[in-house]
């Protein structure tokens, strides 16, 4: 049975975190186990009193004490809304909703690419790869507008000490790397072809990054790509986020690059005209 009935959760603090966007950083009363075992690249459905519920990816999943973060963005009347509560305030939790990204610890070297607020669902990942004992080689090419637009500037600044961590902007002020995360693919290849991509931002890049990947010889089956698109009810009941025969919402937002050529192109044949985003 689906249990849409939201739980008791805290809001500890928050903070500005990029441009239009806060760090926030909540407690679940009674973690279940089901939060407990949440992956990074799952996502969580907040609920706000008097405005309804919202879909967000977790910055960092819940521990023991049910404490979690999540990075949001400024969007509309709820994000809105909850930029202006204090700490102690009461919402509502449903979660954990969708499916992480793969386990990649016998991959040798992984290549994190991400742009905008889309390096909060990675967040995790790069995290778990900087903490173990044997690291894999991961490394992170990061794409923002401008400066100013660039969010987890904690986790970012540790980051940049434990990994390759290349920023790049499309507006770069003097001494800052310019142009699109594909731009400074030649240096990240250079040093051996990565067993695995995890991608997140615009679709747009992430559909670009995954056709240069394959273009240099990776394998489909090793990338995957965060599709956080439309999702409204986090159970696969209201339809919004369907793409082909799939469900973002219970299926994704995480989806391996040719099981997603797959969905696109049984969209593209039950339609006239072949879909940019879902179907």
């Amino acid at each position: 049975m689906i249990d849409l009935i939201p739980r008791r959760l805290s809001l500890l603090e928050h903070y500005a975190d990029g441009e239009d966007s806060r760090h926030f950083t909540f407690r679940l009363e009674t973690p279940a186990a089901a939060d407990l075992a949440a992956l990074p690249g799952q996502f969580f459905m907040l609920v706000l009193p008097g405005f309804g519920e919202a879909p967000f990816t977790y910055v960092s999943t819940p521990d023991a004490q049910g404490c979690f973060s999540a990075l949001i963005r400024r969007m509309g009347a709820l994000s809105s809304a909850l930029f202006e509560l204090d700490a102690g305030a009461v919402l509502g939790y449903r979660g954990p909703f969708g499916s992480g990204w793969p386990a990649f610890f016998k991959a040798r070297r992984v290549l994190a690419v991400a742009g905008g607020c889309g390096l909060a669902p990675l967040a995790g990942v790069i995290d778990a790869a900087s903490r173990q004992p044997e690291p894999t080689q991961l490394s992170v090419v990061y794409g923002a507008r401008h400066a100013e637009a660039r969010v987890l500037g904690r986790e970012r600044a540790r980051w940049q000490q434990a990994m390759p961590f290349i920023e790049t902007f499309d507006r770069a002020a003097p001494g800052q790397r310019e142009g699109s995360p594909l731009q400074h693919f030649d240096e990240v290849f250079a040093s051996g072809m990565p067993d695995l991509l995890l991608c997140c931002g615009p679709e747009p890049l992430m559909l670009a990054a995954a056709r240069e990947c394959l273009r240099r010889g990776m394998p489909a089956e090793s990338i995957w790509l965060s599709l956080e698109r439309r999702m409204h009810c986090g159970v696969g009941l209201c339809g919004h986020c369907y793409i082909g025969s799939s469900y973002a919402c219970v299926d994704g937002p995480t989806y391996r690059y040719d099981q997603y050529l797959e969905l696109i192109a049984h969209c593209a044949a039950a339609s006239a005209e072949p879909p940019l985003h879902s179907c």
